[in-house]
């Protein structure tokens, strides 16, 4: 199978690293210059009133976040439904009622529950509006997060449909709070809708529990990006990544975000890489993002620990001169509301709500703290979020560890894709890239 090499796409790539990265390959030289190595804070982010991207550093970023990204970014777009009137949607399976007790914001969220094993669907009116390059977001809060899917469809008048979809909700029970979802096209119709001859709208809670209950509330709308995304993420920073898949990003110009773990890399685990490769691979344009002690954080009770153990990886990842250490991946992608809210004293964005197929998010509406993605274990599942991402103008977040392991495709496999994502119209994106285009819609 051939390669391409040295193409204008791997040179647009590799120039445009350094400024994506806070100057590539100049770590040292920065932190000697800003004294961030040990964590000092004189690195300083703006609020953006310069012209500059809130939270995004300049090189190795400080400890502690400047302000709470979940909070600044709360309520993005535009209000389409605040729920505070129920009369205009009507339940056609499971139950549906104003809850004054349990809101996002406003007076009132919207509850929904099964009755049973039953799937829910409420649906209103969309008689007059005009959802053409229109993405949408809501707030979500649910205490069976379990095998849950939680869908948006739109039907136009003659009934195609178009199906948004958050495939997988990792927040876990029982310390259970809001957060902003705003999935990708999961499917439509065979005829594409028509979305400015819309008929309804409705939200559909798929499950496989013995019951189910969600709430929604704060139904947002979104101009649609000009293009796809797709973002590569590798976990745990396996030796595997940097000996067989490095090279083939290297050749394709491909940028992608690693988060290692400090304890494996500490102990010279066997087959994970080492600090001199993982700066190494930094310096080539890789984004290397907190992954922290590999323990579940939704299983520490005391907000203290959470924040203890927060502040102590994050500084590892700064004393390291990583610069993507703002950004953070879920061990074993468990958070709660507790860790939620300490997670935001640290880190401006991360997640996930993983799901093993297709799981894309648009990219002005979403929860910064709670992103999904879709596991890189099966070739053809992979291939159609980047064909979604490309064909609908959103973001797809591809996750990958190492080449023999169950939750990742083959190396023949992988290099398919890499030259399916090459011939798409789609760009390759960091999590520096995903934070400017979010804070663009705060």
């Amino acid at each position: 199978m051939s390669r391409k090499r040295a193409t204008r796409r791997r040179f647009l790539a590799l120039s445009g690293a350094a400024g994506l990265t806070g100057m590539a390959g100049c770590a040292e030289q920065i932190r000697s210059a800003t004294g961030t190595g040990n964590g000092d804070s004189s690195n300083e982010t703006t609020d953006g009133s310069d012209g500059s991207v809130p939270g995004l550093a300049d090189g190795v970023p400080p400890l502690e976040t400047e302000f709470d990204s979940r909070e600044r970014l709360r309520q993005p777009g535009e209000s389409f439904d605040d729920f505070s009137d129920l009369e205009p949607w009507t339940v056609e399976q499971g139950s549906g009622e104003a809850d004054t007790d349990v809101v996002f914001d406003g007076e009132q969220s919207f509850k929904l529950q099964s009755n049973g094993s039953e799937n829910v669907v409420a649906q209103r009116s969309l008689e007059g509006e005009d959802m053409t390059e229109t993405d949408l977001s809501f707030a979500i809060r649910t205490t069976t997060p379990g095998s849950i899917t939680i869908n948006l469809r739109l039907v136009d008048r003659f009934g195609s449909s178009k199906v948004y979809s958050l495939r997988e909700i990792t927040y876990r029970s029982p310390d259970v709070g809001w957060f902003r979802a705003s999935p990708g096209v999961f499917e439509q119709s065979g005829q594409e809708p028509t979305l400015d001859h819309l008929d309804r709208i409705e939200i559909q809670l798929l499950h496989s529990m013995s019951e189910a209950e969600v709430w929604i509330d704060d139904l947002r709308t979104h101009e649609t990006p000009d293009q796809g995304y797709v973002m590569l993420s590798w976990d745990d920073g396996m030796l595997d990544y940097y000996e067989k898949a490095a090279p083939l990003h290297d050749e394709y110009g491909f940028q992608t975000v690693q988060a290692p773990v400090p304890r494996w890399v500490e102990q010279n685990v066997e087959d994970t890489m080492s600090r001199s490769e993982l700066t190494e691979r930094q310096e080539a344009g890789d984004q290397i993002v907190v992954h922290g002690m590999h323990d579940p954080m939704a299983e520490l009770d005391d907000p203290a620990d959470i924040e203890a153990r927060l502040k102590r990886d994050k500084q590892w990842y700064i004393d390291n001169g990583f610069e993507g250490a703002n950004y953070i991946v879920y061990p074993h992608n468990s958070y709660d509301k507790t860790s939620l809210e300490q997670t935001a004293k640290y880190h401006y964005c991360g997640g996930f709500n993983q799901a093993g197929d297709v799981n894309t998010t648009n990219v002005y509406g979403f929860d910064p703290l709670a992103l999904p993605r879709t596991i890189g274990h099966d070739l053809e599942i992979s291939k159609r979020c980047v064909d979604l991402a490309a064909q609908h103008n959103q973001c797809t977040i591809l996750n990958f560890h190492a080449f023999d392991a169950d939750n990742t495709m083959p190396e023949g496999d992988y290099e398919t894709l890499l030259e399916h994502i090459d011939s798409s119209d789609i760009k390759v994106i960091t999590f520096d890239d995903l934070w400017k285009m979010r804070t663009s819609n705060l």
